[in-house]
């Protein structure tokens, strides 16, 4: 009898205790539930922790491109040809003009360009190689410059066209039956 006792006791015991867990989870919810209204209703900006504040650039701290020209046009070549061009640029900013990177529009474009930091009144060059193997028609290729310029990016641009190859001038492919 004791025994069947103290195992009554042991179970109401533990629902007791299955049941001050569920409430306690049930008010952490609720009190979850009511910060989230809270925040909701006042509609106030949250702002995260790791935010960053920034601030516009002071224009006496960049550099700035004055280019020649920002277009150039090659005319019609035929197929597998390269041309180049030099777009030279002057620093018309008020510190050292930086060129971070220059990304071409496609595989066909290469650029290269001064690599060292180019000083106010100093001159320096975008170099952009255009090959058109496998091009044919109207041609556009672009290349575009990340600098610390006011805007940061710039885009200069080869236009032209190309002659496609004749296709009985080609070599054969492969044996011939004779």
């Amino acid at each position: 009898m004791k025994i069947k006792l103290l195992s009554v006791f042991a179970l109401v015991l533990v629902l007791a205790s299955s049941c001050e867990q569920k409430s306690d989870q049930a008010a952490k919810i609720q009190a979850l539930e009511d910060k989230i209204a809270q925040l909701e209703n006042n509609n106030t900006a949250v702002t995260p922790v790791n935010a960053q504040t920034t601030t516009a650039a002071d224009p006496s701290t960049l550099g700035g491109f004055q280019f020649a020209e920002m277009e150039y046009d090659f005319g019609n070549i035929n197929e597998g040809q390269v041309v180049e061009h030099i777009f030279n640029f002057t620093n018309n900013g008020q510190s050292p003009l930086v060129i971070s990177n220059i990304t071409a529009s496609c595989g066909c474009t290469s650029p290269d360009w001064t690599k060292t930091p180019v000083n106010p009144g100093d001159k320096g060059f975008v170099k952009v190689a255009f090959n058109s193997t496998a091009k044919s028609g109207a041609q556009a290729p672009t290349v575009t410059i990340q600098a610390n310029t006011n805007p940061t990016i710039t885009r200069l641009s080869l236009k032209g066209s190309v002659t496609p190859k004749l296709a009985g001038a080609a070599a054969p492919a492969g044996p011939l039956k004779r």
